[in-house]
């Protein structure tokens, strides 16, 4: 039976008030994880506070191929300099050769982004928007693992779970589905290479602000993996949010619940915890 979970919080660096939302949590013990988008401006402000928290919180990688512009040259997949939506990252990734060697240079530029502000190598990846399991982009990014960081050093989100766990709590359920079918073959992938990753997965949520996400949080909790792992989305809301991302009015609910909240049953870990 599973005995603690991972508490994500995705987006770190987007905005300077999602990034700020996130520093509080991690300081305050409401959160166990949190991954950095190197590509944002926000980026090299506050890596630093963001570095001086590992003592408390796994600090990852938040790959990020779909918001705002790339660390380098992207002709085929960002002519204009931006970064296309998810369903044309998807498609040129599946169809394109010269797309995926594009993507796999950016996840270089992203890594080394995180390595060279904070001195070392990401405790984690995962991906905006679940990029990093898209076919196309999972073999750029397995590939990238295993060449840089040490056998089991660096784990791998697996955004999926099962069908049962995914009914039995009850919330985003296609959504959940979704994202469960997309990954497909993801953890498989990975284990065979020798990176570790997490064993049952939840936070997809509606962005609905009229939920009451503290019930959603608890479901989370519901029929946990033996090595869970849940993403939440804080962030205080800023100018910039509202131009860069539809995830705006459930980010401060989040934060406030998240602040308060004491996890019953399960204890909030970091992935070492849970091995």
């Amino acid at each position: 039976m599973p005995s603690g979970f991972v508490l994500c919080a995705d987006d770190f660096a987007l905005t300077e008030g999602v990034s700020r939302s996130i520093l509080a949590l991690i300081e305050a013990g409401k959160l166990s994880a949190a991954g950095a988008m190197t590509n944002r401006p926000h980026w090299a402000t506050f890596a630093a506070d963001f570095g001086a928290l590992a003592q408390k919180a796994d600090l990852g990688l938040h790959l990020n191929l779909t918001c705002a512009a790339p660390l380098g040259a992207m002709p085929r997949l960002a002519p204009g300099g931006e970064f296309p939506a998810l369903r044309d990252l998807a498609r040129a990734a599946a169809t394109s050769l010269v797309a995926r060697r594009e993507i796999a240079a950016e996840i270089g530029r992203q890594l080394d982004a995180f390595e060279d502000r904070l001195g070392r190598p990401p405790d984690f990846i995962d991906g905006h928007q679940h990029v990093h399991v898209l076919p196309g982009v999972r073999r750029g990014l397995l590939d990238a693992v295993a060449s840089r960081y040490a056998a089991g050093s660096v784990y791998l989100r697996d955004p999926a779970d099962s069908a049962a766990a995914i009914r039995a709590r009850g919330v985003a359920v296609g959504k959940a589905m979704t994202i469960a079918a997309l990954a497909l073959g993801f953890r498989g992938a990975a284990l065979r290479r020798g990176i570790p990753v997490n064993r049952g997965f939840s936070g997809v949520v509606p962005f609905d602000p009229a939920r009451d996400f503290g019930a959603d949080l608890a479901r989370f909790l519901l029929r946990p993996g033996p090595g869970h792992l849940v993403m939440c989305h804080p962030g205080f809301i800023d100018d910039e949010l509202a131009r860069l991302d539809p995830v705006i009015a459930t980010r401060p609910i989040e934060h406030a619940v998240l602040a308060a909240f004491v996890p019953a049953g399960l204890a909030m870990v970091r992935f070492a915890q849970l091995r």
